[in-house]
């Protein structure tokens, strides 16, 4: 272990940004632990479907504002891609290169999910699975799927936002919500926020990548007035207080995006400013360095594969016969929180073996640097990538 932390810490460049690593790897860990904690599959007689306990129990919506944490996301993403665009085409690369290396990325870990689950879906149903746990499932397992078209998207569109000030698509979110709940417009009109809502915080990130948004000054405005701004709109505009979908609830805040959403992503944005700082002195320590690069470099892996985790412990669990507290009981009582606090470890156990299955299809064929032991190359990838 300590050769492997010496080695990440010698193949990193000097000048890596050892902050914005760790912003991204808590970014995808605050996603899968909310996940964790906030979904429940109950069994019923005979179907799984999913509950959450911030219906039976809303005084942990609390726990929704620490853990929905993809604002932060799409802050860093803006910012890596908005400097690295703009470093390939000023070294004589194209725009189509560029893009193609950067979906690359993503698209190849996400066909094994769909692969593995179009599999899994045809054995369920074959083995007479009702149609409605088989539906329960699949969207459980493929819900980050939405993220990722969305940040592709966005990414795609990268030269065109870049100088785009984030005030333009918050005034779409604005008027998107206005004519919804003010004036009684379509729901289907929300879906808009869907590009426009998380456009927001990655034109904060190009902003960043131009040299604004420097100064801690800057940082309390975000976490300060988006913080105002959210807290108002829950008491007296009627948003929901929890950021994340409840099931049952008349709105939600994700789904689509709503300005509460963004609001809130503003001053998680803020506060990611004002961390960079502390996180840039603690990654100074090789250990803990070591485990932000090596979280970076399967992030995509952790993030596709979480859902399938927690479902695969749920399923095994159901051969005990009897429902495990905390795992098939409905989240109704203090006493499933705590039940649920002590399987995250079997989560997390079960994740490590999706990840020692499938990192390969996120890490191969990436650039890198190569560092010798014992006549070997080694590969150290997570210190290079942008």
């Amino acid at each position: 272990m300590r050769d492997l932390v010496r080695r990440i810490a010698s193949a990193t460049p000097p000048d890596r940004d050892r902050g914005l690593d760790a912003l991204r790897a808590l970014a995808i860990l605050g996603v899968v632990l909310g996940h964790w904690l906030v979904t429940a599959l109950v069994a019923d007689s005979g179907a799984v479907h999913v509950a959450s306990p911030l219906h039976h129990m809303p005084q942990l919506t609390p726990v929704s504002w620490v853990f929905q944490t993809l604002a932060v996301f799409f802050l860093v993403g803006g910012r890596v891609a908005a400097r690295s665009c703009a470093a390939t085409v000023a070294g004589g690369g194209t725009y189509g290169r560029w893009l193609r290396a950067r979906t690359a990325r993503l698209l190849r870990p996400v066909a094994a999910v769909l692969v593995v689950w179009s599999v899994v879906a045809g054995a369920l149903l074959a083995s007479g699975t009702g149609l409605e746990t088989v539906r329960t499932l699949g969207k459980l397992a493929l819900s980050p799927l939405w993220f990722l078209v969305v940040f592709m998207a966005l990414t795609a569109a990268t030269p065109l936002v870049a100088r785009l000030h984030p005030l333009w698509p918050l005034a779409v979110v604005l008027h998107i919500d206005l004519i919804r709940f003010g004036l009684g417009g379509p729901a289907w009109l929300g879906w808009i926020n869907v590009l426009a809502g998380w456009l927001v915080p990655y034109c904060l990130g190009a902003a960043w990548a131009r040299g604004g948004l420097r100064s801690r000054p800057t940082g309390w405005v975000l976490l300060l007035g988006g913080g105002t701004v959210t807290a108002g709109l829950v008491v007296w505009a009627g948003y929901p207080a929890a950021m994340v979908g409840v099931p049952g609830a008349g709105i939600s805040n994700l789904s689509p995006p709503t300005l509460a959403a963004v609001t809130f992503g503003l001053a998680q944005s803020g506060a990611a400013l004002l961390l960079l700082g502390p996180l840039r002195r603690m990654l100074q320590r090789p250990a803990l360095w070591a485990a932000v690069a090596l979280t970076n470099l399967s992030a995509m892996t952790v993030f596709l594969w979480h859902q399938t985790a927690l479902m695969a412990v749920t399923a095994v669990g159901l051969l005990a016969g009897d429902p495990l507290p905390g795992l098939h009981t409905v989240p109704a009582g203090f006493g499933w929180v705590l039940a649920r606090l002590a399987w995250l470890p079997v989560f997390a156990l079960t994740l490590l073996m999706c990840w020692a299955a499938f990192r390969t299809y996120e890490q191969r064929r990436r650039g890198g640097t190569r560092v010798v032991r014992k006549g070997r190359p080694a590969r150290t990838t997570a210190v290079r990538r942008a």
